[in-house]
């Protein structure tokens, strides 16, 4: 009996043996699918991140050209607004002239004209810059064309006389008034 309990035992081993070589490749099997699994989840990951980054430069794309569009449509007539500027000058100017003379027919023609010129313009986005004698001398919204002794304290550094009027174009300054400052 003792050779069959020790072919027994010889044969037992073996099969010991097998399984653990069994159990060792089903461990590398199993490292092997989680390491690619991890790479996958890396690559995923990574791709994800590309396609929100893309996304986002996307829609900052279209939001600047949005926003680049509306500023070319709001500003599109700049240069002939800035080329009608010359026109409203010289007809205020002959306003002031044409006021000192008696002619009623001919003052209310011109200002007719001069108003309609104006509300036109101003639809188009044709602002007037503000600007009076008196008001300070800003050199960020005005032009001093030259400075003479103020009459006196508390007009030094102030504007004293508006020689040209400034205009903006919505929000932009495309002509600056054109000031005398005391000094």
């Amino acid at each position: 009996m003792s050779k069959k309990n020790d072919t027994k035992v010889e044969q037992e081993q073996p099969e010991v043996a097998n399984e653990a070589t069994a159990t060792a490749e089903t461990s590398e099997n199993t490292a092997e699918v989680v390491s690619a699994e991890a790479k996958l989840q890396e690559e995923l990951s990574k791709e994800k991140d590309k396609f929100l980054r893309l996304f986002a430069e996307f829609e900052n794309y279209k939001k600047r050209t949005s926003k680049e569009r509306i500023e070319l449509f709001r500003t599109a007539g700049k240069d002939i607004l800035v080329a009608m500027l010359p026109v409203l000058d010289d007809l205020d100017r002959a306003l002031v002239e044409i006021s000192k003379t008696d002619e009623e027919e001919l003052k209310k023609g011109v200002l007719l004209i001069s108003n309609k010129l104006k509300e036109t313009l101003k639809s188009k986005g044709l602002g007037e810059v503000e600007v009076k004698a008196g008001d300070t001398f800003d050199a960020e919204d005005h032009e001093a064309v030259t400075q003479i002794p103020a009459l006196s304290d508390d007009m030094k550094g102030k504007i004293i006389d508006v020689l040209e009027k400034g205009y903006t174009l919505g929000d932009k300054i495309i002509r600056y008034p054109k000031v005398v400052v005391g000094q």
